[in-house]
């Protein structure tokens, strides 16, 4: 039954994307998560706590989202699945995990800007969908920018949201999606959450393994190359799935990504991915769309043979 959700939940994603509207009014479920995760690390991720009892704790903290959002998801389809009619329900359910549309508009706002020769209107776009300093990016920066974020949410927004419903149904997509945010939230390097936030990384890592891969295949398949790219660059990421996709993407394009990076005002001397040219413009962004919207189309036909297969 989770095929036929999946591409229902696909379908309505691809319409509607997350409508400011509705997020205006009620937000997004991601929302629950954080502030769930923000109410744990305010009670137990304090200084004066040792080491190891901030990783039990964030441990703790993770395992209890997932178990709470499982459950929940479990339940709810349970009660669903029954009803006539109750598959769509629960892809209606599944749809805000997905971000296929929303992921599109965001970065072709950022192409669009640059097309039109507005910097600082691509500097501001970029910097809704990336973490970096973003203040002082040239033309080629910016696109830089908006294919890696591409590239790599097509696994986090797409993909692998799309693979653990095709596993487990809605537990398994917003299980996913709470580990997700628990690892953009807490899960980073820095001195106050690299104990608390060990677990949610690694839980992350694990979630995303196949995903990504298969993200970074789809990407070469979409794009008619990057092959050499995929398997020369993608462990050069400090990440051990972002990587993936990246470099996949800069093959297809013959672009080079990542690289030197600013972030809270310090420069950060990341490896090159991919051996194409460090300029890039509002014309790879085009491209970049539309090998990621040829990637889509593959997931779809994937979700669509696993229904035909069952």
């Amino acid at each position: 039954m989770a095929e036929p959700i999946a591409l229902a939940a696909l379908a309505i994603d691809a319409a509607f994307g997350w409508p400011q509207s509705l997020y205006r009014r009620i937000g997004h479920p991601v929302g629950l998560f954080a502030r769930i995760i923000d109410g744990c690390e305010a009670r137990w991720n304090r200084p004066e706590t040792s080491f190891a009892a901030r990783r039990a704790f964030g441990i703790l903290t993770i395992l209890l989202l997932i178990l709470l959002v499982a459950c929940s998801g479990w339940a709810i389809q349970s009660w669903l699945i029954a009803l006539p009619y109750g598959w769509l329900f629960v892809a209606i359910l599944a749809w805000p995990a997905l971000a296929q549309r929303s992921l599109y508009d965001h970065v072709r706002i950022v192409g669009q800007a640059l097309d039109s020769g507005d910097l600082p209107a691509a500097r501001t776009a970029v910097g809704a969908i990336v973490g970096r300093d973003t203040a002082a990016l040239d033309e080629a920066g910016v696109a830089r920018a908006a294919i890696e974020s591409l590239a790599e949410s097509s696994c986090d927004g797409v993909a692998a949201p799309l693979f653990w419903l095709l596993l487990f149904g809605l537990p398994g997509i917003w299980a996913y999606k709470a580990i997700n945010t628990a690892d953009s939230l807490i899960g980073h390097r820095e001195e106050r959450w690299r104990a608390f936030g060990w677990a949610a990384a690694r839980i992350d890592d694990a979630a995303n393994f196949f995903p990504a891969r298969l993200s970074g295949l789809l990407i070469c398949l979409a794009g008619r190359g990057g092959w050499r790219s995929l398997w020369r660059d993608a462990r050069k990421h400090a990440s051990p799935n972002a990587g993936w996709p990246e470099a996949a993407m800069a093959g297809a394009l013959g672009v080079r990504l990542a690289g030197p990076i600013a972030y809270d005002g310090a420069m950060h001397d990341k490896p090159w991915i991919g051996d194409g040219r460090a300029q890039a413009g509002a014309d790879d962004i085009d491209r970049a769309l539309r090998i990621y919207l040829g990637a889509c189309l593959l997931l779809w036909l994937i979700a669509g043979g696993a229904t035909w297969l069952r």
